[in-house]
């Protein structure tokens, strides 16, 4: 949704790359470029002269004037005024002292409202909580009918005494929801509302009346975020009609400009507390400004990330794959490799899940046209072999990857390719990770247990002519001499640390000293001595 807003900023900063000092016109010229991008974001116009006010305001401050790095600093800047005016701190709902805690849903007709609920129930059930719906939208057709299916998938009861479609009293369905909910012990309801294709009094009149009958300890306005500014128009009548505590934003997935997102918070003074991105009952999460903000720069999401990693993945699953990996000699096998890549589309689309790494948007195009069919192609493949040689990738002969190829209705070659590639990354990965267990960082050569600490045979060291620099004697006995005969300091590899080769002495004083940061230290000691 705000890949407009982000290529455009990320435009304006890449032009105040390398400078080491920003004049008045820098800043004119690049709170300018932010002004416009906000302004085609679709962006409240009051929202983004205040933005720029308070930017402009900073940067001409000695905030920036003492900055090392101007360019960064601004970086800095807008993030945090991006952060505010997405609301600032995370909200979450604020349950009842006494259950049940009453959530009530309301917005307009298409928001979205009948499936975020199934969602809110979902996620609050993952939570811990045992949530039970109210169906008290009896006006759409097939509302009530479209809740209760919703439901089923979450794996949510629903409180659906009327057929809806016209027939029955809301505010009843809503109030007798909330004592079967008392009766049977669920801790939170959720009362799905009607809605109208545009503010009228009908609607809010029988909003405010479920909110009279059921006392809600939270009212959430739902949002479609890509109707624009109308979406700010609409929070404003509901806000004045019937009074709401937060927003849920929906279809933050679709390819609107997103602005209404930028905007509703600020002017509207109620924060943003979840997020809806897609279809699924997972595509749900508490609302987050600073990530948000993060990811609008192209700076990543890397705790939301962490955080549906340590849902998903198996913990036992992920350690004794990640032993059999520094273990070598082939323990790591595509069997292993296979429950790994299944735990990972768990997460959900792999454009979704690179979308959140850092520096991703350069590479937007390649990542929307990741063929998530291939990963299918590759389980395919693996499923075609036997036990046997998923265990032991050695034993592919012709006939076996012939016989497999035609399991997997796929070519010789793709069974070649992906054999070939899983061998490679395994002894990559291996030699990454025996690079830090030794106790150093890899790709550092010369060292103990830094990717390539064996040390020169003496024998070659010995040969003659071997070790000297050029203008050098290939006599090591006149070498010495030549070497005892001028100071120190004239060789201006030794002064400024070039070529020049430390001695023994040297080097096993620079190990003694040498000393990682305690977090990366006390990290590598804990995968050392293995779990406790």
């Amino acid at each position: 949704m705000f890949d407009t807003l982000q290529d455009r900023l990320s435009q304006t900063f890449k032009s105040l790359r390398g400078k080491t000092k920003l004049t008045e016109a820098d800043i004119d010229a690049t709170t300018r470029e932010i002004r416009i991008a906000l302004l085609e974001a679709d962006v409240n116009l009051g929202v983004v002269k205040e933005f720029i006010a308070n930017v402009r305001e900073r940067c001409q401050g000695l905030e920036l004037s003492q900055a090392l790095n101007p360019a960064q600093q601004i970086i800095k800047i807008v993030n945090e005024e991006l952060i505010a005016i997405l609301g600032g701190d995370t909200r979450t709902i604020r349950f009842a002292k006494t259950p049940p805690t009453v959530i009530m849903l309301a917005g307009l007709q298409g928001a979205g409202k009948t499936t975020l609920a199934g969602k809110l129930a979902h996620w609050l059930k993952s939570e811990g909580h045992s949530p039970l719906l109210v169906a008290a939208d009896l006006q759409r057709p097939n509302a009530v009918n479209q809740l209760q299916v919703v439901g089923q998938r979450a794996g949510v009861h629903v409180h659906a005494p009327e057929p809806g479609n016209g027939v029955g009293n809301p505010v009843q369905v809503a109030h007798s929801g909330i004592e079967v909910a008392r009766q049977r012990l669920y801790d939170v309801v959720i009362v799905d509302t009607a809605g109208r294709l545009g503010i009228d009094a009908e609607l809010m009149q029988q909003a405010a009346d479920i909110k009279a009958a059921v006392n809600p300890d939270e009212v959430l306005f739902v949002v479609d975020a890509m109707i624009g500014q109308d979406a700010v128009n609409t929070a404003l009548a509901f806000q004045e009609g019937v009074g709401f505590d937060g927003v849920v934003l929906t279809k933050l997935d679709g390819d609107a400009r997103g602005g209404a997102a930028l905007s509703i918070a600020k002017v509207i003074g109620k924060p943003i507390m979840f997020a809806s991105s897609g279809e699924g009952l997972k595509d749900f999460d508490v609302f987050h400004p600073e990530r948000m903000a993060s990811r609008i720069l192209d700076m990543g999401d890397m705790l939301t990330l962490i955080e549906q990693a340590e849902k998903t993945f198996d913990q036992e699953q992920s350690k004794l794959a990640a032993e059999k990996l520094l273990a070598g000699k082939g323990q790591f096998t595509l069997g292993d490799f296979l429950q790994q890549m299944q735990q990972m589309r768990k997460m959900g689309p792999l454009s979704k899940i690179f979308g959140m790494l850092p520096g991703m948007g350069a590479m937007k195009d390649q990542i929307a046209n990741i063929d998530e069919k291939e990963i299918d192609r590759v389980e395919a493949i693996i499923y075609s072999m036997t036990p046997a040689e998923r265990a032991d990738v050695t034993i592919l002969n012709g006939s076996r990857r012939a016989r497999i190829a035609k399991g997997a209705g796929v070519q010789v070659s793709e069974v070649n390719q992906l054999v070939t590639r899983f061998v490679e990354a395994r002894k990559m990965m291996q030699s990454m990770a025996g690079g830090m267990m030794g106790g150093g960082m890899p790709g550092m050569p010369g060292m103990h247990g830094m990717g390539g600490g064996a040390q020169r045979p003496k024998k070659t060291q010995a040969k003659k002519g071997k070790g000297a620099r050029k203008g050098q004697s290939g006599n090591p006995a006149k070498r010495a001499q030549t070497a005892q005969q001028r100071p120190a300091a004239a060789d201006p590899a030794q002064a400024f640390g070039g070529n020049a080769q430390p001695t023994e002495a040297e080097m096993q004083k620079a190990m003694a000293d040498f000393q990682l940061p305690p977090q990366l230290q006390q990290m590598l000691n804990q995968q050392t001595k293995g779990p406790r």
